[in-house]
């Protein structure tokens, strides 16, 4: 039976081997500290944190997000360790929470490896503070026991560790706020839940992959309304309502339940999957909502397997070492079968879990299997045939497709990428070479070109989704190098201008889309939209950068990391095509760019991790068909609707 503990009650541990799940409102840093009998943590090199996820006898996340694993094997921990304190913190950038009175209250939950909770604490009462020591597991005459703890430090990360004696408690912190920045620039935000929190599942689907789902967070605060969205992007709900789709985390009454199934399957068979099994208002709503969960289902199914086949080698090794510290087992053929039984126990659990990984595998592709067709042109790749019968729409989606995802574990099935619209943050493609095996077998050249062939993709999506005159694309190209990759956007005239060049260009592209930034951004404050000049269009606006930091002035990267910071609140959104390192030049003026941007590249590549149990996922560009022209004939049809709503 699970103890439901309150700040300051205890409860004994059955078990050593062990998992700490932390579920969230909005992403937070985990991590843990080893102390002695007193709780004194000598030294930084026994703290786990993003920068250093591994002491022995403990694992934490690479990275902040909305829900933690944490590995725990208490048999492991050094005989001095008296006390395993597991400790959150916010992560600190702009526009993030300061405290953890202004989010849903952390729930921690310590449960064995088979997901069987044993204790839950919900933190509650905090206020100001930034930092707290959410629970600790504590050795009592020779057993371990789990207290609530919830002591709260409103000095973050550097007061708590100075309150566990770190000697360069400041200095920690910072290094772990910089790991969890650098981070956040690689991850997939999440998608913000219903208030019914979890998707409707199939019973015998991948949520039975062994990984409980997390008690659903409280919604966010909604954000300020971009001015000049379109009216077409309000509809109606059920019974009168209206719902926003002009912004991410709109807020809504509670969607209603997805519509009937397909008849439920024959005892003991899968339920068979249905295209828009999820809640939601509308079809979009409720295909957006399960292509989220399939992606939190595919995450955790693979955590559960990883971690089986991890305790089954660590079990192995425990028995090994058993077997051998005997020396009566180093002789003859005793050591030899101790040896054999700790692989075969090893293979066996595997395999279970291999079996258990293959069955929630093969639901989730059928599910995709009936997925994939039924996506509207926004979620769609461009081999779906819905772009045969696209036509220019009147409401702006909720959602686009950015390309595939990933993991190592189940190759074949692919995961739609999806970002809210309008966009939350900037993109930046990495024209540069990264380790990936795909990245390796192509030139500079090729990959500078695939970069900038990627960006014109991704634009014409943009295009093609949102109502006709209600998103203008600019580029800046200074030394022209990629107008044969720009051509489908030029000859179809669909750009607001044609892509500039040089040194003035850039300028003036520039100080036009940092004019209508301030100009709306006023305009916002003092609540007098109506005051806007006439000429100003307030419509969404694109600003794709190429060859980036080539025919920068200091001014020019002044006004670029000005757009990032605050164009995308008001509809001005930036996409830079650029070689990290290239780029470096600038020094860590460029650094805050870098990481408020979400980084994607034109080939296959494994740098994006998910919010849940921080995977790296392998990313894929979306790509045209070969010998396709549905580019040309999508952008034929928004040039055509453009200049019809001109005249």
């Amino acid at each position: 039976m699970t103890a439901e503990l309150v700040r300051g009650q205890n409860h004994t541990l059955p078990q050593t081997r062990l998992e700490i799940r932390v579920s969230a409102g909005s992403p937070v840093v985990a991590g843990a500290t080893l102390g002695d009998e007193r709780g004194t943590v000598r030294g930084a090199e026994r703290i786990a944190h993003p920068a250093s996820h591994r002491v022995p006898g403990l694992e934490v996340s690479r990275q902040a997000a909305a829900d933690h694993r944490l590995a725990v094997d208490l048999d492991a921990l050094p005989a001095e360790v008296h006390r395993v304190t597991v400790v959150l913190a916010l992560p600190m950038g702009a526009g993030r929470p300061v405290s953890f009175g202004a989010v849903a209250a952390p729930f921690v939950a310590v449960t064995g490896l088979d997901g069987t909770e044993i204790a839950t604490f919900t933190l509650t009462g905090l206020d100001t503070e930034s930092a707290v020591s959410a629970l600790e597991l504590y050795r009592r005459q020779g057993a371990w026991k789990v207290r609530a703890v919830g002591q709260g430090y409103a000095a973050g990360l550097a007061g708590l560790f100075a309150d566990q004696g770190v000697a360069e408690a400041a200095e920690t912190a910072a290094a772990i706020q910089e790991a969890v920045a650098s981070g956040l620039a690689r991850s997939v935000t999440p998608p913000p839940r219903t208030t019914e929190g979890e998707r409707v599942r199939h019973p015998a689907g991948p949520a039975a992959a062994g990984a409980q789902a997390p008690a659903p967070p409280v919604p966010e605060a909604q954000p300020a309304e971009p001015l000049g969205d379109p009216a077409s992007a309000r509809t109606e709900a059920p019974g009168g309502g209206p719902i926003d789709y002009a912004h991410p985390r709109r807020q809504t009454s509670a969607p209603p339940p997805p519509p009937p199934t397909a008849p439920p399957a024959a005892p003991g068979q899968p339920a068979r999957p249905v295209a828009g099994d999820a809640t939601g208002w509308s079809m979009d709503e409720r295909l957006y909502n399960q292509i989220w969960g399939m992606f939190e289902d595919l995450a955790r199914a693979v955590a559960a397997y990883r971690s089986a086949v991890d305790f089954a080698e660590s079990r192995m090794d425990q028995e090994l070492d058993r077997a051998l510290s005997d020396p009566r087992n180093r002789i003859g053929g005793a050591g030899d079968r101790a040896r054999e039984a700790a692989r075969a126990k090893r293979d066996e659990l595997t395999g279970r879990a291999r079996e258990a990984l293959e069955r929630d595998l093969a639901q989730l592709a059928a599910e995709s299997a009936v997925v994939e067709p039924a996506l509207p042109a926004a979620y769609a790749g461009w081999d779906n045939p819905v772009w045969h019968a696209y036509r220019v729409p009147m409401e702006i989606p909720m959602a686009l497709r950015l390309g595939d995802l990933r993991l190592g574990e189940a190759p074949d099935l692919p995961i739609p990428l999806l970002v809210r619209l309008p966009l939350e943050r900037g993109i930046w493609i990495d024209s540069g070479r990264t380790a990936s095996e795909a990245a390796a077998s192509t030139t500079g050249d090729q990959l500078r070109g695939l970069a900038v062939e990627t960006a014109v993709t991704l634009a014409a999506r943009l295009l093609a989704v949102y109502p006709a005159g209600e998103f203008s694309v600019h580029v800046v190209d200074p030394a022209g190098a990629a107008a044969g990759q720009l051509s489908p956007l030029v000859g179809s005239g669909v750009l607001a201008g044609p892509p500039a060049a040089g040194a003035e260009g850039v300028a003036s592209v520039l100080a036009h889309l940092t004019r209508r930034v301030d100009l709306v951004q006023m305009a916002i404050r003092a609540g007098a939209a109506d005051s806007l000049p006439p000429d100003l269009d307030t419509g969404e606006h694109l600003l794709i950068v190429n060859d980036f930091p080539h025919g920068f002035d200091d001014r020019a990267v002044t006004q670029l990391r000005y757009l990032a910071d605050e164009g995308p609140s008001v509809g001005v959104h930036l996409l830079m095509v650029a070689d990290r390192e290239d780029a470096r030049a600038y020094g860590p003026v460029l650094d805050p760019l870098w990481r408020s941007l979400l980084r994607i590249t034109p080939v296959a590549d494994d740098h994006l991790a998910d919010p849940w149990v921080g995977h790296a996922w392998t990313y894929e560009p979306l790509r045209t068909p070969q010998g396709s022209r549905v580019l040309e004939q999508v952008l034929a049809l928004v040039a055509e609707a453009r200049r019809g709503g001109r005249r």
